[in-house]
């Protein structure tokens, strides 16, 4: 799969690995790493829920004078020389199959699918229907009973049957996808300040309680990071990323700007159970506040409620420990025994 083809629509995604050293400043790092990947195209989308980036090359490969496969060569090269930053590399005609392919490539490696037609039918037809967008654990399980499970079932199904498995929309949507038919650009927007959490199992987790648990400590760091950079957020997302290399997005506007712990708990386990996994293998969770601005300007809706005004005091006096003792003097009595230490929990990005 790691052809020269140069004809047709380009489009890359690149995963960026930054080494356990890196993970204090890992901010500033994927901003240096984004101004790396302005030097090969203008047309990018940063992805920094994933330390990731996705770039269209359609029309820069004539200017570079590079095939997509010694392009992506060249961007590896670069960040691993100038910033120490091993990449995963997927590239090919669409969005879809650039990431497909960067999720089904071993870390420090590069894929380039063919636009041909028959290439990318090729790539497509064996994976999983988990990989398309859009098809969550619900999803892919419902085609599963209907003994669906890869992509060339899928576009093999007449519309009409998966209509009725999984409604008009969803089926015409999937079935175009199937067929390698994804024509969604790749957009530069202006980020909004957010700050991240991210926690990964040391093996895939099938257990509700520890889900919550890992939610717990997740909120529980990011109302803290919020409240030592005298900041609040207005919007919290949730990112699960399965065993079969899916994942799922899910966020919600707050219904005032906050930096507290307890409502951030509250509103990352409701997204959660929004999801209604079941027996779901979980591999990561990322917690992320959005719409970050200065705690001086939101607004508090003031309660007449003691037990509110309680656990603003109990968490001032925490926060106050904590800057003295170290961030785990004070932990939630659900989190205190065993602490926390499946890899990735600690790991912090703003952008």
């Amino acid at each position: 799969m790691n052809n020269h083809s140069g004809d047709g629509r380009c489009i890359m995604r690149v995963f960026f690995h930054p080494g356990p050293e890196r993970q204090d400043d890992q901010d500033a790092l994927f901003g240096q790493l984004v101004t790396l990947v302005e030097d090969f195209t203008p047309r990018f989308q940063s992805r920094p829920q994933d330390l990731a980036v996705d770039l269209d090359l359609t029309g820069a490969l004539r200017y570079l004078d590079r095939t997509p496969y010694e392009a992506a060569q060249v961007l590896a090269l670069r960040a691993l020389a100038l910033h120490g930053v091993a990449t995963t590399i997927g590239a090919g005609p669409s969005v879809m199959v650039a990431a497909m392919a960067a999720e089904l490539t071993p870390p420090g490696r590069i894929t380039v699918i063919d636009p041909d037609p028959d290439a990318v039918e090729a790539f497509l037809r064996p994976q999983p229907t988990a990989l398309l967008p859009g098809v969550g654990p619900a999803t892919a399980r419902t085609l599963k009973r209907f003994g669906i499970r890869c992509v060339g079932e899928l576009a093999d199904t007449p519309p009409a049957t998966l209509a009725r498995i999984l409604g008009a929309t969803p089926a015409r949507e999937l079935h175009t996808l199937a067929h390698g038919v994804d024509e969604r650009p790749v957009q530069r927007e202006v980020l909004v300040r957010s700050t991240t959490c991210s926690h990964r199992f040391d093996t895939d987790e099938l257990d509700p309680a520890q889900h919550h648990r890992a939610l717990l400590a997740l909120a529980d760091e990011l109302g803290q990071r919020l409240r030592a950079s005298n900041e609040v957020c207005r919007g919290l997302a949730i990112v699960v990323r399965y065993a079969g290399h899916s994942s799922t997005t899910r966020s919600r506007r707050l219904p005032e700007a906050t930096a507290r712990t307890t409502a951030l708990t509250r509103t990352s386990l409701d997204l959660y159970w929004s999801l209604g996994l079941q027996r779901a293998r979980v591999r990561s969770f990322a917690l992320r506040a959005e719409g970050l601005a200065p705690a001086h300007e939101a607004f508090h809706q003031v309660l007449l409620d003691p037990a509110d005004d309680k656990q603003r005091r109990i968490e001032a006096v925490a926060d106050a420990a904590r800057r003295k003792f170290g961030p785990h003097a004070i932990r939630p009595a659900t989190l205190a025994d065993p602490p926390v230490t499946a890899r990735g929990a600690g790991r912090h990005r703003t952008v």
